[in-house]
């Protein structure tokens, strides 16, 4: 028996949503892959509100962030999710266009995991994001109890 962990993708970007699940895929990770088209669905998505209220319980196993989002940024949702006693422990990955020093040093300061800038190349793209779905979801050994899994055989 297999235990797929969810991922959860908070991306605006129709295109890079489309590349994210692809570059996913590939491992059978899209699957298990929850998309927030912006930081308040995924806040909501988190604390199981609004369309989310009867998800299980149980967290995922890694946010996807980008940083420019509507509505709520990317670095609201970092700075709620790491002050949150029960999100604290989720891995959260900025994948975003942002090369600016600041947005990485602000990052790194509320809590970031990693901080990757999406390559523009869409080869590079997705190979990025199969790396990323395979280390965060497959490999990564989390704390018990912070993540839900799926199980399936």
């Amino acid at each position: 028996m297999i235990e797929l962990k969810r991922i959860l993708l908070v991306e605006d970007n129709p295109n890079d949503v489309e590349l994210t699940l692809e570059g996913l895929s590939e491992y059978n990770l899209a699957n298990e892959v929850v998309v927030a088209r912006d930081g308040a669905e995924a806040l909501d998505y988190l604390y199981h509100r609004e369309q989310f209220a009867d998800l299980p319980d149980g967290n995922p196993a890694v946010i996807l962030l980008d940083l420019k989002l509507p509505r709520v940024d990317g670095f609201e949702v970092l700075r709620i999710v790491k002050s949150d006693e029960k999100l604290k422990l989720i891995p959260v990955v900025v994948l975003t266009s942002s090369r600016e020093e600041r947005d990485l040093v602000e990052s790194y300061k509320l809590g970031v995991n990693a901080y990757v800038v999406k390559p523009v190349d869409f080869h590079e793209f997705t190979d990025a994001v199969k790396e990323l779905g395979i280390f965060w979801a497959l490999i990564n050994e989390p704390p018990l109890g912070s993540v839900s899994k799926k199980k399936i055989s």
